[in-house]
C-alpha cells in the first residue's frame, strides 16, 4: 500500500518539492527494507544492525562526506554478508542497488565539486608565476591554487573510495575533462589579457603578490626586442636615412598599427608557451593528489591535450603565414619566427620534463613545431639571399641622385636582425644544410646528420658565411645596377654610397664581428672598394683640369708678342675650364653623398686638386696678354671655384 501512494505523491509534485518527496520516499522504503532485513537475520548481527543509521545515504553527501562514506561502508558490509550467507536472496539485490545508488551520488558529488570550484587562473597570476624580471626578487614562488584545500581533500577522499570500492574509472575521465577545460580557459584568458592590455602596456599584480612589492605596484607586460617591429616597418615601407640623419630618398612614414598588433600576437604566443609549461606542472601536482599513481600519466596526457593542441595549432598557423609571405617574396615575415623559435628551444627542456611519461605523440608535438619553424626559416633565409642576387635592374627603380639603393637598405636591415638571434639563425641554417654548402670544414666530431650535434662555433661560422653570401650577392647586384647610369661618375657615386653604407652599418651594428669569422679582410675590402669608387669619380674632373695643364700651352718669352693661334689656345683653355666647371657643378650639385664625413672628404679632395691646378694656371697666365677682355675668360677667382666645389652634393645650396 505504501509504494503506490508514494508514487502518487511524487507524481503530484514538481521541482524541489518533487525531489524532497522522492528523497522522503527513498528514506521510508530504505528504513522499511532494513527492518525486514533485521527481521530475517540474526538479531545480534552487527553488520545489519548498523544500517538503521544510514537511512540518509540517498541524500547528496555535500557537507557530510565522512558520515556518508561510513554509511556506504556499512551497506558494503551488508552486501558482503548476504553474499556469504544467502547469495540467492532478493535482499542481496536490494542492498546492492542501495550501494550502487550511493556510488552514483558520490560520483555526482565528485563532478559537482570540481565543476563548482574549478576556475581559470587569472592572467595576472600567470604572469607573476612565469615572470623572469630580475628586478623582482620574490622570496617564494607564486603558488597556483586550483581548488580550496577542503574541497581538494573531499575530491581526493571520493577518488580513493571510488578506486577501492567503485570498480569504475569514469571519474578519471570526468576529472581530466573538467581540468582540461580550465587549463585551456586560463591560456585563452592570458591571450585576451594581452590584447586588452596592449594599449596601456601595464597590468596589476595579483593581490597575493601585490603585498610583496611595495615599490612596484604595477607590472608591465614584458616585450620582445623592438627591432623586429622596426625592421618590418622599414622593410615593408622604405624610408632611407643618411648616416648623418638627413633623409636621402623617400619621405614615407612607416605604418605602426598593423605591426603593433603583430607584435602583441608574438608576445602573447611566447608567454602562452611559458604559461602552458607552468600551468601543466601545476596541474600535474594537483592530479597526483586525486588520481591513483598508475593512472596519473595517462590522465595527465588526456588533460593537457586540448590546450597543447591549440598551442601547437597556433604555432602551425604562424608557420603557414610565414610560408604564404615567402611565396609573396615578403621575407621580413621570417623575423616573426626568430623570437618564437628561440623561446621554444629555450623552453624545450622544461617541456620535455613536464611531458615525461606521456604518449610519444604528445612529446613529439613541440619538436615537430620546432622543426617546421626551422625549415621555413631556413628556406626564407636562402630565398632572401637569392632575391638579393636576382633583384632586377630597372631604371625607374634607381635613385636619380646616386644615393643608397633600397635593396641595400633592406638587405642590411634584414641582416642586422640576425644579431639578436644569431644562435637561433645559425641553428636554423645548420638544421637544413651541411657545412660544405658554405665551404665550411666540418670538425670530425661534428659530422652527425642531426642538427643538435652541431656546435655553437659551427653555427656561428655557418651564419657568418650566410651573411657573407648575402653581401656578396648584394655587391654583384649593385655592380649590375650601376651600369644603368650613363654617367660613369654618377655610377661611381652610387657604388661609393652603397659600399660606404654597408661598411658603416656593419660597424655600427657589430655585424662586422660576425662577418670576420669567415672573412677576415671584409672591412679592408670594403674600404678598398670605397677608395676605388672615389678615384673613379675624381676622374670625371679630368675634363676640367686637363684645360689647366701645360699641354699645347705656348712658350712665351718675356716681352714677346703672342700669335693669334697661341692666344686662341689660352682662350680655349679658359673657356674649357669655365664651361666644364659650370657643367659639373650644376650636375653634381644634385647628386647625393649622405655620409657627411665622406661628403666632406670628397669635396675637400676635389677642391684641393682643382684649386691648386687653377691657381698654377692663373700664375702662368698672369703676365700674358692674350685678350683685350680678360674678365670674359677669367670669370672665377680661385676662392669662387672652391666655393662652387663646396656646394657639390647639396640640393639646398
Amino acid at each position: 500500500q505504501l509504494r503506490p501512494s508514494g508514487r502518487r505523491l511524487v507524481a503530484r509534485q514538481r521541482g524541489p518539492v518533487a525531489a524532497g518527496a522522492a528523497s522522503f520516499l527513498l528514506l521510508f522504503l530504505f528504513e522499511r527494507d532494513v527492518c525486514l532485513l533485521l527481521a530475517w537475520s540474526e538479531p545480534t548481527d552487527p553488520t545489519l544492525s548498523g544500517l538503521v543509521s544510514c537511512s540518509y545515504v540517498f541524500l547528496a553527501p555535500t557537507g557530510r562526506l565522512d558520515e556518508y562514506l561510513t554509511c556506504i561502508a556499512k551497506i558494503q558490509k551488508a552486501v558482503e554478508y548476504f553474499q556469504d550467507n544467502n547469495p540467492d536472496s532478493p535482499e542481496l539485490n536490494t542492498v546492492k542497488a542501495r550501494f550502487e545508488k550511493g556510488k552514483e551520488l558520490l560520483e555526482a558529488e565528485f563532478r559537482g565539486l570540481l565543476t563548482r570550484y574549478s576556475r581559470p587562473v587569472p592572467p595576472v597570476l600567470i604572469l607573476d608565476a612565469i615572470s623572469l624580471d630580475e628586478d623582482l626578487e620574490l622570496q617564494e614562488d607564486v603558488v597556483l591554487e586550483h581548488l580550496p584545500e577542503a574541497v581538494l581533500q573531499d575530491v581526493s577522499c571520493i577518488s580513493s573510495w571510488l578506486v577501492e570500492y567503485g570498480r569504475n574509472q569514469d571519474f578519471m575521465t570526468v576529472y581530466f575533462q573538467i581540468r582540461s577545460s580550465q587549463l585551456d580557459r586560463s591560456l585563452r584568458g592570458l591571450k585576451d589579457h594581452f590584447r586588452k592590455s596592449s594599449a596601456s602596456s601595464a597590468v596589476l599584480y595579483s593581490p597575493a603578490v601585490q603585498t610583496k612589492r611595495k615599490d612596484t605596484p604595477t607590472k608591465k607586460i614584458p616585450k620582445r626586442p623592438g627591432t623586429i617591429r622596426k625592421a618590418q616597418n622599414l622593410l615593408k615601407q622604405y624610408s632611407q636615412h643618411g648616416l648623418d640623419g638627413k633623409k636621402g630618398g623617400s619621405n614615407l612614414t612607416p605604418l605602426e598599427g598593423k605591426d603593433d598588433v603583430l607584435d602583441v600576437e608574438i608576445d602573447s604566443y611566447i608567454h602562452c608557451i611559458s604559461a602552458f609549461v607552468r600551468l601543466a606542472q601545476s596541474e600535474y601536482a594537483l592530479l597526483t593528489e586525486v588520481i591513483p599513481e598508475h593512472h596519473q600519466k595517462k590522465t595527465f596526457d588526456s588533460l593537457i591535450q586540448e590546450a597543447l593542441d591549440n598551442l601547437m595549432l597556433e604555432g602551425d598557423n604562424i608557420v603557414s603565414a610565414a610560408r604564404r609571405a615567402i611565396l609573396r617574396h615578403d621575407y621580413s615575415a621570417v623575423l616573426t619566427i626568430f623570437p618564437i623559435l628561440r623561446h621554444l628551444k629555450m623552453n624545450k627542456a622544461d617541456f620535455d620534463s613536464t611531458l615525461q611519461g606521456t604518449a610519444a605523440s604528445t612529446k613529439n608535438k613541440l619538436p615537430t613545431l620546432i622543426t617546421a619553424m626551422e625549415t621555413i626559416g631556413a628556406r626564407a633565409l636562402e630565398e632572401f639571399a637569392d632575391s638579393i642576387k636576382n633583384d632586377p635592374d630597372k631604371e625607374y627603380n634607381m635613385p636619380k641622385d646616386g644615393t643608397v639603393h633600397e635593396l641595400t637598405s633592406n638587405a642590411i636591415l634584414f641582416l642586422q636582425q640576425l644579431l639578436d638571434f644569431h644562435e637561433t639563425a645559425g641553428a636554423m641554417l645548420a638544421s637544413q644544410v651541411l657545412g660544405d654548402t658554405y665551404n665550411i670544414p666540418l670538425d670530425p666530431r661534428e659530422t652527425s646528420s642531426s642538427a643538435s650535434s652541431y656546435t655553437s662555433d659551427f653555427n656561428k661560422r655557418l651564419l657568418s658565411s650566410y651573411i657573407c653570401k648575402v653581401l656578396g650577392n648584394l655587391q654583384l647586384n649593385l655592380l649590375s645596377k650601376s651600369k644603368v647610369y650613363e654617367d660613369p661618375a654618377l655610377s661611381a657615386i652610387f657604388l661609393h654610397n652603397n659600399y660606404n653604407y654597408i661598411l658603416k652599418s656593419l660597424e655600427k651594428s657589430e655585424l662586422i664581428q660576425l662577418v670576420t669569422v669567415t672573412q677576415r679582410r671584409a672591412e679592408a675590402s670594403y674600404r678598398e672598394l670605397i677608395e676605388q669608387q672615389i678615384d673613379t669619380y675624381q676622374r670625371s674632373w679630368l675634363k676640367v683640369t686637363e684645360h689647366l695643364t701645360d699641354r699645347n700651352m705656348p712658350a712665351v718669352q718675356p716681352g714677346s708678342k703672342l700669335k693669334d693661334k697661341e692666344r686662341q689656345v689660352i682662350k680655349d683653355k679658359f673657356k674649357g675650364f669655365n664651361d666644364g666647371l659650370e657643367e659639373l657643378c650644376k650636375t653634381q650639385k644634385g647628386w647625393a653623398v649622405p655620409d657627411k664625413d665622406q661628403r666632406d672628404f670628397i669635396r675637400q679632395a676635389q677642391r684641393k686638386v682643382v684649386s691648386d691646378a687653377y691657381r698654377a694656371f692663373l700664375h702662368r697666365c698672369a703676365n700674358i696678354s692674350f685678350t683685350k677682355n680678360p674678365e670674359k675668360y677669367h670669370k672665377y677667382r680661385p676662392e669662387e671655384v672652391e666655393e662652387m666645389i663646396e656646394r657639390l652634393f647639396d640640393t639646398s645650396a
